[in-house]
């Protein structure tokens, strides 16, 4: 579903990501780790069409990027802990936005199947400025699922959020991954990575320096994981 083969971004003289390569299976959910200034976000802005490539292949949902876009933005779920959506309309109207933005059939059946999904039929005509961060976090993931993407991207989607708001979160983001789409997320929290993903890439100086599935560390645990990625 995703495939990235030496991919370099450069930001004046500094290379950010440096001849990166990765790739994700369908329904894979990868936690993407790494230190401050590893360049996750970079890459996950590239993935999500926000930024383009200096150098190298990238290829999401079956189109290329650059040059294929807008297709990818149409098969394509992003979720960061800025939520992008209008405080002064309700849960209901935001979903009818979005969902008319991507030209979306009998839009009123899906706004009410994703407001159930992310807890929130009860306050479908409440305006989002009303909402606590956390329910805002959830109506993003609302927002970014209208459309029935395949791929979903979540950059820190916990930065901001309660312990309580963070359990719900958790539910969501369970709920998405058994509907079987493709999740990459990057999270600084390795305790709910591991409980989460499938799948542990470390990313480290602009190239992923290790990866394992849970199977896999499966006698370790993965903040040892993590650590040695980072020593070696």
């Amino acid at each position: 579903m995703i495939i990235v083969k030496k991919l370099i971004k450069r930001f004046g003289l500094k290379n950010i990501l440096r001849g990166l390569d990765f790739s994700v299976a369908s329904g894979e959910f990868v936690a993407l780790l790494g230190p401050n200034g590893a360049g996750k976000t970079t890459f996950l802005r590239i993935l999500a069409t926000l930024s383009r490539p200096s150098m190298g292949y990238v290829k999401v949902a079956g189109h290329q990027l650059p040059g294929e876009a807008a297709q990818v933005r149409a098969r394509l779920g992003v979720v960061s802990h800025m939520p992008l959506l209008y405080p002064d309309l309700t849960a209901e109207e935001n979903l009818r936005f979005y969902a008319q933005m991507y030209g979306i059939a009998n839009y009123q059946s899906r706004i009410s199947e994703v407001l159930e999904m992310v807890g929130l039929e009860n306050r479908r005509k409440d305006l989002v400025r009303t909402f606590s961060r956390g329910m805002q976090q959830r109506l993003a993931i609302g927002r970014a699922v209208i459309h029935d993407p395949e791929v979903m991207l979540f950059d820190e989607p916990y930065t901001g959020l309660d312990q309580d708001a963070s359990e719900m979160l958790d539910e969501v983001l369970r709920s998405v991954a058994a509907e079987g789409r493709t999740v990459v997320m990057t999270s600084h929290d390795l305790a709910r990575a591991e409980d989460l993903a499938t799948r542990f890439d470390i990313l480290s100086r602009g190239v992923i320096a290790a990866s394992a599935t849970q199977k896999e560390l499966q006698n370790t645990n993965l903040l040892a994981f993590y650590k040695q990625a980072l020593a070696d």
